[in-house]
């Protein structure tokens, strides 16, 4: 029988499926989406999001992989075989956003290395973009930005080591190191965010709860967007997690403390960003409103600006922020891989070796092209249709096989109850069969009328087709050929069928 990757306890796999859930987009996504959409009242929908979409999915994908013992493609084949290609489906846009999501860890590591001495200048924004060498249109892709490929190759050295060494010994070891120093630097963050001068008008501005804005749907769609992108669902990436634990495994336990920690860690990240934003505005003599920024301009512009501005230890700090980034993307990109290696494994037979070979190979050959001078424009455009679209289309799609055609809820309902020593109700029926897929489909449906309304961020046509909706269908096509395709060994494929 063919072997498979196993973790050395249930405290490794928790560890490892936090770090694949806590990453860039807790520390810059969450705090700006909380200051959108209601500030303190946003921690309603928040948890009811958490409770009825997030924590369900989670525990959907634990019993899909721990159930069927394989990676997604195969989980889903040994479910029906009419539904293994939206493994596939999330195999490859995993392998997408690791593409690039790789490069912002090696502008993470950049930074890192800038921090000392504050070398990014008093104008943050000219220095970020002369680093990436941007050039100003978008086919304009003028060459290999040594500045960018440089950082991003020691990177892929790090996490491609890690994942040779497996399950056990690579990502569970690494996450046992990793996670400690993350929490324990996001915790110093903080510290020093919420005791700087101006503080609490960031920490106001965040906090104040308006409760108002709960009447606005699209506050509750935000809060249902966020948990979905910052749990790593959607993505294969649990279902081959929880593949590798014993057959004895509390599924329900595991979920609820992967769930609620990212969650914490989350709402901790908001607490330093915006005390740190208090403190840039009351510098400025503005208001908070005129400094914050989302995403990559909060951390690689606003946040060195607010550094320049620090009374002491400017180096310090930046190096502790920049270095959380980089172990906060690490831990998440060797998730993102692993489905990938898993899948290979499985579907031609062939060794750990050659699975990480091929898929890293593969991904950092597809990162060059953002490590390129029209990088960031390719970056962006990939990540708002990947997200917006393929992430969200093959989550509906995972809910709705399993909920109503399928129709195996209450069978892995009874396998999680089984494993586990908090037992699941009625609750997660629902959750599944009715709330996620109304407002997956309610958020769809948002994001395709802003897309219709104007170009995303002005860019030509042509782009916006070759990278964003042409990419997203050619995953789905690549999904059906996989599926298609032979199995290398299918007597492994049948035994394990029988014995599941």
């Amino acid at each position: 029988m063919k072997s498979t990757e196993q973790w050395g306890s249930r405290a490794g796999f928790i560890l490892a499926a936090l770090g694949s859930a806590i990453g860039l987009g807790n520390i810059w996504r969450y705090p700006y989406v909380a200051y959108e959409n209601g500030g303190g009242a946003f921690l309603l929908p928040y948890f009811i999001a958490l409770l009825t979409a997030g924590i369900p999915i989670l525990l959907l994908e634990y019993s899909l992989g721990h159930k069927y013992r394989a990676s997604a493609p195969l989980s889903y084949r040994r479910l029906s075989k009419k539904w293994e290609w939206i493994g596939w489906w999330q195999v490859f846009i995993a392998f997408v956003i690791v593409s690039y999501y790789m490069v912002i860890i090696g502008w993470a590591l950049s930074y890192t290395y800038f921090s000392v001495g504050s070398q990014w200048g008093q104008n943050t924004e000219d220095f970020f973009y002369s680093y990436l060498g941007t050039t100003s249109e978008f086919w304009s892709i003028g060459g290999i930005e040594k500045n960018v490929v440089v950082p991003l190759l020691l990177v892929w050295i790090v996490v491609y080591l890690i994942l040779l060494r497996g399950a056990k010994k690579g990502i569970e070891a690494a996450s046992k190191i990793l996670l400690p120093i993350l929490a324990i630097a996001m915790i110093a963050i903080t510290i020093r965010g919420v005791t700087l001068p101006g503080a609490t008008e960031g920490l106001n501005v965040l906090l104040k709860p308006d409760f108002a804005a709960l009447a606005d749907p699209k506050v509750w769609v935000a809060a249902y967007g966020q948990v979905f992108f910052s749990l790593s669902i959607g993505m294969a990436i649990m279902i081959t997690y929880s593949s590798y634990l014993p057959k004895k495994s509390d599924l329900a336990n595991g979920s609820l403390i992967a769930g609620l920690g990212n969650a914490s860690f989350e709402f901790m990240a908001s607490l330093g960003i915006f005390s740190a934003l208090g403190f840039l505005a009351t510098q400025q003599g503005v208001a908070v409103d005129e400094v914050v920024a989302s995403g990559i301009g909060l951390a690689f512009v606003v946040l060195p600006n607010i550094i320049n501005e620090f009374p002491g230890f400017n180096s310090l700090f930046g190096v502790l922020f920049f270095g959380t980034l980089v172990f906060a993307g690490i831990t998440s990109a060797i998730s993102l891989l692993e489905t990938g290696i898993a899948a290979l494994k499985d579907k031609l037979d062939v060794s750990r070796t050659a699975a990480v070979n091929w898929v890293c190979g593969g991904a950092a050959l597809l990162s060059l092209l953002y490590a390129t001078k029209g990088g960031i424009r390719y970056l962006d455009t990939v990540d708002h249709f990947i997200n917006n679209y393929g992430l969200l289309i093959a989550g509906f799609m995972e809910v709705l096989a399993l909920s109503w055609f399928v129709k195996k809820l209450i069978n892995l309902k009874g396998h999680i109850n089984d494993v586990s020593d908090i037992r699941i109700g009625s609750w997660w029926n629902i959750s599944l069969k009715w709330i996620t897929p109304v407002v997956l489909i309610w958020m769809m449906v948002l994001n395709l009328k802003d897309e219709l309304a104007a170009p995303y961020e002005d860019y030509p046509i042509s782009g916006l087709i070759a990278m964003g909706w042409g990419l997203a269908l050619a995953l789905v096509v690549i999904a059906f050929i996989l599926q298609a395709t032979k199995w290398q060994d299918d007597e492994f494929l049948v035994s394990e069928q029988k014995e599941s």
